[in-house]
């Protein structure tokens, strides 16, 4: 069951992205031009499948990512429709964008007649020229594999692996690459206040990380206090809970590296990975 207060909020900025995977102000310049490293951390595959479940408890209420292909529905947040595995937006531009790879790879597709359309509700709740139809296409065109892997690949480019790559940067373990992605997935990285490069300079004026010489627990809970100050400072976001009753246990338990088994809360729900 998705549920409007476990939505969010996302990012001001991604049509600056581009078609590269690595978004050029988020990262270190050394880490925007070294050669590609090994799946070390949250991107080894048995690690991302963890995180693809975790921000989907949060996100849809349910451990089963894969089956959020298809969910779709304005949950009054002023974004408009929120569809797809990452909650992919009307109003944000990533819908646009998404919708956009999907009619490169596929011209012709169910959702091609809508890009005027989403051309012009972007940035606003607007419905216009999307309604009736649009959600019924949507959950049509979700059964279409190749439309899955756009959503995939999307969420990759825009969110999972700008985090894992600054992560790797500041030299964090898997827990914490962890805890960038799910910040970004919520917050977006835009130049307001409450952004993920915002949160994360938040956090490096308390500690510093271990590519600095810090410690790593330390500067986690720096990153996630300046995390719960920025969820508060959003009515949509004043539930913490995928941060105190999720990661922060993990990081209690010192659990680093993310290891099954894991067992969280979010919203008073209880999950458990073997």
């Amino acid at each position: 069951m998705h549920t409007p207060h476990t939505r969010t909020s996302r990012r001001t900025l991604l049509a600056l992205i581009g078609a590269s995977v690595i978004a050029a102000p988020l990262l270190t310049t050394q880490l925007a031009t070294a050669t590609p490293v090994s799946a070390s951390g949250l991107d080894d595959p048995a690690k991302k499948e963890i995180a693809m479940k975790l921000v989907s408890s949060a996100e849809n209420s349910s451990l089963d990512w894969k089956a959020q292909y298809g969910y779709i529905e304005d949950i009054g947040d002023g974004r408009g429709y929120t569809a797809g595995i990452i909650g992919f937006c009307s109003g944000t531009g990533d819908m646009l964008d998404l919708v956009e790879l999907y009619t490169q790879r596929k011209p012709g597709n169910v959702l091609a007649k809508y890009l005027p359309a989403l051309r012009e509700v972007d940035g606003t709740d607007s419905h216009d020229g999307l309604d009736p139809d649009y959600p019924r296409d949507w959950e049509k065109a979700a059964e279409d594999s190749a439309f899955q892997q756009s959503q995939n690949d999307e969420r990759d480019r825009v969110y999972f692996n700008p985090a894992v790559s600054q992560g790797k940067a500041d030299d964090i373990g898997t827990l914490g690459q962890f805890a960038y992605y799910d910040a970004i997935v919520m917050h977006g990285d835009g130049g307001d206040a409450t952004s993920f490069r915002n949160i994360r300079e938040r956090a490096l004026a308390q500690a510093q990380p271990p590519a600095q010489g810090g410690d790593e627990v330390a500067y986690l809970n720096a990153f996630l206090d300046a995390r719960v100050w920025a969820m508060k400072q959003e009515e949509a976001h004043s539930d913490t809970s995928r941060v105190d009753t999720a990661q922060r246990v993990f990081l209690k338990n010192g659990n680093l590296n993310l290891d099954p088994p894991l067992d969280w809360k979010v919203y008073g729900d209880s999950y458990h990975i073997g």
